[in-house]
């Protein structure tokens, strides 16, 4: 299994999840060690939610599968996402 991590984790959608995954861990694993961070993950959850949407604002975390910050010229031609071809 061969994955570009350095482009997936480009895409917002994928850099939120994989955040929202490791600060769950977090507290799963203190939780388990019974160690009771002063801030609840909840709190945690939102900043960062928070600070991933202000990198999106600044332009700092866009679509991976484009150069720049604008679709390609193929993708303008699309109204509705294309579709995986059937094999």
């Amino acid at each position: 299994m061969n994955i570009n991590w350095k482009l997936r984790l480009g895409n917002k959608i994928t850099l939120t999840a994989v955040i929202m995954a490791i600060i769950s861990l977090v507290y799963q694993i203190l939780g388990m060690a019974r160690i009771v961070p002063p801030i609840s993950e909840s709190q945690m959850i939102e900043t960062a939610g928070m600070v991933i949407n202000l990198l999106v604002l600044l332009g700092i975390v866009t679509d991976p599968t484009t150069e720049g910050v604008s679709d390609s010229p193929k993708a303008l031609t699309y109204d509705q996402p294309k579709q995986k071809e059937q094999p």
